[in-house]
């Protein structure tokens, strides 16, 4: 294997800070006019594609952190559900209630409804990675959580599920390549050229 220049291995390193090819290629010190040509071609060189592996690898096994683990807490916050946290009940509860013709309170078993909230320390580690914060609110407690759709996406888009633009492969045989003009021209039943 061919070994890297100082600059390859820089970009290399630029690399893995944001995988922006043309800032990595910048910040290597490669021209700034050049670099976004430069980078994209760096990303193509076989030498480089198996350094930046190879530095991922070793970054994924360092901070122990693998496309695993990270679809795994996003698989938390896309499948949890509101009824992990919290849930609406109904129950006959004796109230005070106006009387207008006695002018007293009376007191009636009445229907209500309310939101009972469980008790953190009870839930799941996996239903408490989606709570994205809890706090008092204007109106009681206020539960929080992660976006949802948006975890859903990023999955989607890891799975390949959506796709932003079409992509081709393959390769396209011109029958006619290599021909003259005027061989066209013949072909096409315009020998005049006009």
């Amino acid at each position: 294997m061919a070994k890297l220049t100082p600059k390859q291995k820089a970009f290399v390193q630029e690399y893995l800070v944001d995988l922006n090819a043309t800032q990595a290629a910048i910040r290597a010190g490669y021209s700034q006019k050049t670099a976004y040509r430069t980078g994209a071609d760096n990303l193509i060189k076989h030498q480089i594609q198996n350094a930046l592996n190879e530095a991922m690898k070793n970054r994924e096994i360092r901070t122990e952190i693998t496309q695993d683990k990270v679809l795994k807490e996003l698989a938390k916050v896309a499948f949890s559900n509101g009824a992990d946290f919290a849930q609406v009940k109904t129950e006959k509860r004796k109230k005070q209630i106006w009387n207008d013709s006695t002018q007293e309170y009376d007191e009636k078993e009445v229907e209500e409804q309310f939101v009972e909230l469980f008790d953190t320390d009870k839930l799941p580690a996996d239903k408490k990675a989606a709570i994205s914060g809890i706090k008092e609110g204007k109106y009681g407690i206020e539960v929080s959580s992660c976006d949802k759709v948006r975890a859903l996406e990023l999955i989607g888009k890891h799975l390949g599920m959506f796709k932003d633009k079409v992509e081709l492969s393959g390769q396209v045989n011109n029958p006619y390549e290599g021909l003259t003009t005027e061989q066209l021209l013949k072909l096409i039943g315009d020998e005049d050229g006009d």
